[in-house]
């Protein structure tokens, strides 16, 4: 089973991507943890691909969370059996995103890069209200639900996340 799991910041892409791995006990690649090196430091692309072409290469079966339209995005999303779209609006995305920080706050998540503590800053409340939902990032998530529509599952509410983790955990 290969999984990829996309959309919109603070809207539980990792989480999700724990819990099938734990669920089904498949390997799970965390791009945040691939992207960002300590101090959050952006790693060179290049080395990004690298890493995740050898995760690929080396798993039959895999859950990979994260957007990142520059590393393998065509093949995970080709390869993938299933993509789950996480479009939650923004503003559940907003405080799904400050209970994260409230929760973790000075500590780093597991499904991020060890040196990058959890933030909560204006730039990034500003991403998830606005820049992550540009015209430009609409327009990919359409054509990812057009050209592998047989494949894209919506989920659009802590509800239907629910609903979907109970269904996945009967499989």
């Amino acid at each position: 089973m290969k999984i990829t799991i996309i959309g919109y910041s603070g809207s539980g892409k990792s989480t999700l991507a724990q819990t099938i791995g734990q669920r089904k006990h498949i390997p799970v690649l965390h791009l945040d943890q691939v992207h960002w090196l300590p101090g959050w430091v952006e790693r060179k692309g290049i080395e990004e691909e690298r890493i995740v072409t050898e995760f690929l290469d080396r798993n039959s079966s895999w859950v990979i969370d994260g957007n990142y339209s520059g590393i393998c995005y065509e093949r995970r999303l080709s390869e993938a059996d299933h993509i789950i779209f996480m479009n939650f609006n923004r503003f559940q995305c907003l405080f799904r995103a400050w209970k994260r920080f409230r929760k973790n706050a000075g500590k780093t998540r597991d499904s991020m890069a060890p040196g990058c503590p959890e933030r909560f800053d204006a730039e990034f409340v500003k991403w998830i209200l606005h820049d992550g939902r540009s015209k430009k990032h609409k327009a990919n998530y359409n054509r990812i639900a057009k050209e592998y529509s047989d494949k894209v599952i919506l989920i659009k509410n802590q509800r239907q996340l629910t609903a979907y983790i109970q269904f996945f955990g009967s499989l």
